[in-house]
This record gives C-alpha cells, sequence and structure tokens, in this order.
C-alpha cells in the first residue's frame, strides 16, 4: 500500500462527523449534513505575511478598506444615539443609532474623524444626540451632516457647501444581529457576498440572540497567527489534552466554500488518539461533567450514549433562558460547529458552544492583535442589553475573565503557545509555513482568499 493509500485509510478509519449526526435524535438541519472538502495543493505559505510591516500597511490598503467587516451588535445600540467606536489597524469607524424618516431603528457608520482638523471624534461607547470635536467643538448631527461650527464667520465654505464637510460615511449593514460596514462604497451587497451562510443560519438564526458576554484581549501575535489557530483542530492533542476524553478533534470536519469556510469538532465523543469509538462511554461522560465543573458521580442510562445526555443536559441549561430547545438536534447542543466569513470572523451556530470570535490588527504593531469572544444566548421577549466589554491588556489572562468560565485556562494555553509562534517566526531560517493538507486547510484557504484580495486590479 502506498503512503498516501494508508494515511486515507487511517482518515477514512476514523469516525466521520456525517455518520454521528446521522445518529441524532432528532432531525438535524441540512446545511449541516453538507461535506465540503478541499484541495488546494501543498505550496507553504510565506511567513513574511505574519511579520513584516510593510505586509501590514499593504493589508490595510487592499484588505481592510476593502472588505465587509463585522463591527459590532445590534444590542450594543439599542437607542437613537447610541454608538460604539470600531478601530481596524489605525482606522476607525463609529457606528451609531439613528432615526430617519418614521424608522427609530437605523443603523449609519461614518469615519471617526473631525473634518476640521482630523481629531478622533469619539473614544470608546456612549449615547449622545451629536458627534461633537472636543478640541474645537465643531458638531455634526448623528446622520453625518454638519451641525455646528463655532465662529462659522471664518470658515465660509462651510455655509456655502456644508456638504463637503459631513462626516464620511461608509457601508453598513446588517445580518443575524450583527452590524458590518465596508469603508468600499462600491463593494458588493453584504449577503452577496456572504455566499451561501445567509441560508445556513435560516436553520440557526443568531439574531435571535443576545451578548451575554463579551471578552476582548490584546494577544501577543499578529492577527493571522491567532487566526488561525482557532479554524483547525490538530493542534487540541498538543495543546488541550485535557478535552480529549470528550472531543473528537481529529474527527473534525472542514468545509471550503468560495472565500469562508466552516468547521464541524464532534463533543460528547472521544478522540481517536484516545480510542475514539473504543472509549467507555460513562468515561466520557464523566470527564465532561468535570469539565463543566460537576464534581458528582455521572450516572449513564443504560442505551443512552454520553452524546445523548450531554445534549439533553444542554437543552435543560439553555431553558433557563426562556427558549423551547427540546426538539433541536443533539448536533447544535453539544458540537463545536464554527464558520468563518472572511476575513476575521467566526461565527459559531450551536446553542451548546455558542461562541463569536474576531481577530484584528492591534493598532500598527505588526506583533500583536485583539480578540474579541463573544458568548450569544437565546431569550424571549425583548432583547437584553448587551453585556459590557471586558477588555484585558497582553499581560492580563484569559482567566481574569471569570464570565468565560472553564473557556479562560483553554485560551490561556492557545495564548502560550502564539507567543511562542510570532517570536519562532521571526527569528527563524525557515521563510515558510507548513500546512495539513486536510485538517490545515482552512488556514491555507484562508491564505489563497487573503492573496486574491491583495493582488486584485479593481
Amino acid at each position: 500500500m502506498s503512503l498516501d493509500a494508508r494515511l486515507q485509510a487511517e482518515r477514512a478509519s476514523m469516525q466521520s462527523v456525517s455518520e454521528l449526526l446521522r445518529a441524532d435524535t432528532f432531525p438535524v438541519p441540512a446545511p449541516l449534513l453538507e461535506h465540503c472538502p478541499s484541495t488546494l495543493g501543498h505550496a507553504d505559505v510565506d511567513a513574511n505575511c505574519y511579520v513584516d510591516p510593510t505586509e501590514h500597511d499593504r493589508e490595510i490598503a487592499l484588505l481592510w478598506r476593502k472588505v465587509w467587516q463585522w463591527a459590532c451588535r445590534v444590542e450594543q445600540i439599542p437607542e437613537v444615539g447610541d454608538s460604539v467606536v470600531y478601530d481596524i489597524a489605525h482606522l476607525s469607524y463609529v457606528i451609531v443609532r439613528v432615526t430617519e424618516g418614521n424608522d427609530p431603528g437605523s443603523i449609519r457608520a461614518f469615519e471617526n474623524v473631525c473634518q476640521h482638523r482630523g481629531t478622533r471624534l469619539r473614544i470608546g461607547d456612549w449615547n449622545s444626540p451629536a458627534f461633537r470635536c472636543p478640541f474645537h467643538g465643531w458638531a455634526w448631527a448623528l446622520d453625518g451632516s454638519l451641525l455646528e461650527v463655532p465662529c462659522q464667520w471664518d470658515f465660509p465654505d462651510t455655509v456655502t457647501s456644508p456638504e463637503a464637510f459631513a462626516l464620511p460615511a461608509v457601508r453598513c449593514e446588517i445580518w443575524q444581529g450583527f452590524v458590518f460596514i465596508n469603508p468600499d462604497r462600491s463593494a458588493e451587497p453584504l449577503l452577496s457576498y456572504l455566499e451561501r451562510l445567509p441560508e445556513h443560519f435560516s436553520h440557526f438564526p443568531l439574531e435571535n440572540r443576545f451578548t451575554a458576554v463579551h471578552v476582548q484581549k490584546v494577544m501577543p501575535a499578529n492577527w493571522k497567527v491567532v487566526l488561525g489557530a482557532f479554524i483547525e483542530s490538530y493542534h487540541s492533542v498538543a495543546t488541550h489534552p485535557q478535552i480529549l476524553p470528550f472531543t473528537g478533534d481529529a474527527n473534525t470536519q472542514y468545509d471550503i466554500y468560495q472565500l469562508h469556510s466552516r468547521m464541524i469538532t464532534p463533543f460528547a465523543v472521544a478522540s481517536p488518539h484516545l480510542g475514539g469509538t473504543e472509549y467507555p462511554q460513562v468515561q466520557i461522560a464523566q470527564a465532561l461533567a468535570e469539565y463543566n465543573g460537576s464534581t458528582d458521580i455521572v450516572n449513564l442510562p443504560e442505551g443512552m450514549t454520553a452524546r445523548q445526555q450531554a445534549a439533553a443536559n444542554a437543552r435543560k441549561r439553555m431553558s433557563a433562558y426562556g427558549a423551547d430547545l427540546s426538539t433541536i438536534a443533539d448536533t447544535l447542543m453539544v458540537d463545536a460547529i464554527e464558520y468563518f466569513v472572511f476575513p476575521n470572523f467566526m461565527p459559531w451556530a450551536a446553542y451548546g458552544s455558542p461562541l463569536q470570535y474576531r481577530f484584528r490588527p492591534d493598532g500598527d504593531d505588526v506583533n500583536s492583535c485583539i480578540m474579541d469572544v463573544l458568548l450569544l444566548l437565546p431569550f424571549e421577549g425583548k432583547r437584553p442589553k448587551a453585556a459590557k466589554v471586558h477588555r484585558l491588556s497582553e499581560h492580563e489572562p484569559w482567566t481574569a475573565a471569570p464570565q468565560l468560565g472553564g473557556l479562560g485556562a483553554v485560551f490561556e494555553q492557545d495564548t502560550a503557545n502564539l507567543r511562542r509562534v510570532q517570536q519562532g517566526l521571526r527569528s527563524s531560517s525557515k521563510k515558510t509555513v507548513t500546512l495539513g493538507n486536510y485538517q490545515e486547510a482552512r488556514i491555507r484557504h484562508f491564505h489563497h482568499t487573503l492573496n486574491q484580495f491583495m493582488t486584485r486590479t479593481v
């Protein structure tokens, strides 16, 4: 048997996500039954993109000024005049709730720059009936129109051509409760950009959830380095050995679309590294319970799998939020179903793992980035207020945000690695990064897509 055939046989011997989903307690949404693998070659990735400040500058010009990107959630700005600031590298935008005509719920986005002498208009999130510059007092209405100029007699152009001094607007559209912006006014509509994702998320809508937790941390590595660690499960065996008794890391299914991608990592099953389907069900259930903080001895009823029990427990736990999840598929209660919206946003579909990730440059520091982690929970009735952002510096651990529960310790394991990755990339004589053909296919696909943006001429 050839090496390639042997490796493929080893992969095929593992229990697939499709096999697990076919045994689900309830019907599984059709999009989760799809599998879209892709062969993207064997070429290494140029490591220069992670460490070169010149590449960072090119990304600002060719990517961040040209692409749809998630800026905030609608529940962060529930009232007219509420605004949030979205910074990406050295660019800054303000997203604001406005009243337009009879619609009290419109959302607009503008460059966060005074049109007098360039001062940042807003820092942080707040409510105000107007944008007022702290330097000289120029003010703009919430729709971006020029409202007031102290000593206006000294600025005749603001009288004859006030529209020339309006705040520059950027494209702003909403999908699933997420507010996206795009500085490129000629960009395609957001729904078109999202390809098949709108149809997928019609089966597990995130617009019916609210931000229960939002933690943000400065990470000690380039945004692409950090992002890459969260679109593969290959690192779990070495980095997160404590989750292997209940995580099918090597069973993970990777799906590649045109711009975006997805992975489904099954939970409440044992890792193939520990024996997979041969691992006792009661030990899987016990390990998962202990990870979730229980000290009780688990009793697994005869004929019930650890996966079925975990799904039932998750449904019971989530019922506290008022949502009826009694007939939701097991996979949506226990599995990690992570989509990737290029270039930096990862919406998760499942109820039991209600995570959302975002990665972006930390100003102009090519060696650090900002990572956002949200937990979106279901609700009934009026949408609850969004949790305030808990911001962690590079020197504060994820465990300093107790609202993350056991995830804090997992993220700390990742952070320790990522710091060493960035250090190694800067010092290595090997100027490329080697990727697996399947388990790291999403990273390779990300770089293919990034290269398309960085080389296009339109």
